[in-house]
């Protein structure tokens, strides 16, 4: 029999071990590495992280209030699997927050709304220079929730930040297109952006949010394209 390799960890403070798995598993779900349908075990995860079923309970509960892995009606636990057939839905809802909460931000930012913004901008910039896609999804998702904010509509911002979080996997998917080498440009969209708000210019703000929108778009589209024409001979 094979031996289990078990993952072993200082001691923890009350509720870390549930920080530790949940942590851990999110990323390598969102990684890819853990693919959508694959099986979760809870006796495996136990002899994985060293620890009681207790904490991988909690830590799968917080993951399934995220919609990263789902129970079956049979009680068995898996990696949720993306619903591509209605990404279209994900596509327009996405697309229309990015263009309204931009063009709010452009209306109703205050200076310290910008620092904010700019600052993670620039963490953005820097896990594409790292090529640390991970990164690249949080960041990218505290960038456009710091814009929703400064719109200073709580219910755009909440269904925004929504949607960046239910878009993590397929924002991961865009990332590994590039090989997690994402061209310049699509950095630069952020900062146009950026300065377009700084700018007030609400025009400007909605050509720019939906022209970033639409290039993730439709990169996505590629990736799940495929060819259904028939090689018939003649």
């Amino acid at each position: 029999m094979a031996e289990v390799e078990v993952t072993t960890f200082p001691e923890r403070k009350r509720g870390s071990g549930v920080k530790v798995v949940y942590e851990m598993l999110r990323d390598e779900i969102l990684d890819l590495k853990l693919p959508p349908g694959s099986p979760i075990d809870e006796v495996h995860l136990a002899d994985r992280f060293g620890m009681s079923r207790t904490p991988i309970r909690e830590a799968l509960v917080r993951l399934a209030g995220e919609g990263l892995i789902e129970t079956l009606p049979n009680r068995s636990t898996m990696v949720s699997n993306i619903d591509v057939l209605n990404l279209h839905t994900f596509y327009d809802a996405i697309t229309l927050m990015y263009r309204v909460t931009t063009r709010l931000a452009a209306q109703y930012h205050r200076p310290a709304d910008l620092e904010k913004i700019r600052a993670h901008q620039a963490r953005y910039a820097a896990s594409v220079a790292a090529q640390d896609a991970l990164a690249m999804v949080a960041t990218n998702r505290d960038l456009h929730s710091a814009i929703a904010e400064a719109g200073r509509n709580p219910y755009y911002t909440a269904l925004t930040q929504r949607l960046l979080d239910d878009g993590r996997r397929i924002l991961r998917l865009y990332y590994h297109s590039f090989d997690d080498r994402l061209p310049i440009e699509y950095v630069e969209e952020h900062e146009a952006m950026i300065a377009a708000i700084a700018a007030r210019d609400v025009d400007l703000c909605d050509r720019i949010a939906r022209a970033h929108a639409d290039q993730i778009v439709r990169q996505i589209q590629k990736l799940f394209a495929r060819d259904e024409r028939q090689d018939i001979a003649l």
